[in-house]
């Protein structure tokens, strides 16, 4: 026996019709999650440019970032710098100066609170160090570096061949080092127990700087 129903037939297709049909959910989600992302992708894009060719300081805030304004060193902004020579000339030709207080005063000078102080010597025979203030570690100190390079007999170094007889003086500068860097917090230098800030002269009786750069808020 036959079905006498007629079968179901599809709905007529308009070929110039111009409105498209409504879309998957999944395929809006996907589009919407594009658009996000391409948003997104423009915030951090600008933030990125805004850090290498104008910077300045950013904070999030209601859902975007906010550009403040920036720092501006100096008198009209947060940041202050100051920048000093100490200069020296010492009797010998090997000294060991604490030179603590006067970086302590040019920080007071500064008026800075927060932020850093570097010290450091201008001359390649002569160093900037921390230490304990001993006068027998002192003393060990220039004992050992004459042990490991001693000035005598200058023609034991090739440097000396050019004139000069201070290739040892070369040589303790290389060990002790050339700069400090020191933390300042609360308009102190922030140093351990027994530190001290020493200027080391190897190659003394002529006048030589120190340069001292203070930079914070």
């Amino acid at each position: 026996m036959k079905n006498s129903q007629a079968p179901l037939k599809p709905p007529p297709c308009d070929l110039n019709a111009t409105s498209k049909p409504p879309p998957h959910p999944k395929v809006a989600d996907f589009e919407r999650g594009c658009i996000r992302a391409r948003k997104d992708l423009a915030a951090i894009l600008r933030v990125r440019w805004l850090q290498l060719c104008r910077p300045a300081r950013l904070r999030w805030s209601k859902g975007k970032f906010q550009v403040a304004k920036p720092v501006v060193c100096g008198h009209n902004g947060h940041m202050k710098s100051l920048t000093e020579q100490l200069w020296f000339e010492t009797p010998h030709r090997r000294d060991y100066l604490n030179i603590t207080g006067t970086v302590e005063s040019l920080v007071h000078k500064s008026g800075v609170q927060e932020g850093l102080c570097l010290v450091n010597a201008m001359h390649i025979t002569a160093s900037v160090y921390i230490n304990d203030a001993e006068d027998g570690l002192l003393h060990d100190y220039d004992a050992w570096l004459e042990k490991l390079a001693p000035h005598a007999p200058t023609s034991q170094y090739q440097h000396n061949r050019t004139g000069e007889d201070n290739a040892d003086a070369h040589m303790k500068r290389q060990i002790m080092g050339r700069e400090v860097v020191v933390a300042i917090t609360k308009g102190k230098l922030d140093l351990g127990p027994w530190e001290q800030i020493f200027y080391g002269e190897f190659d003394g009786r002529r006048r030589k700087r120190v340069l001292v750069k203070i930079i914070g808020e």
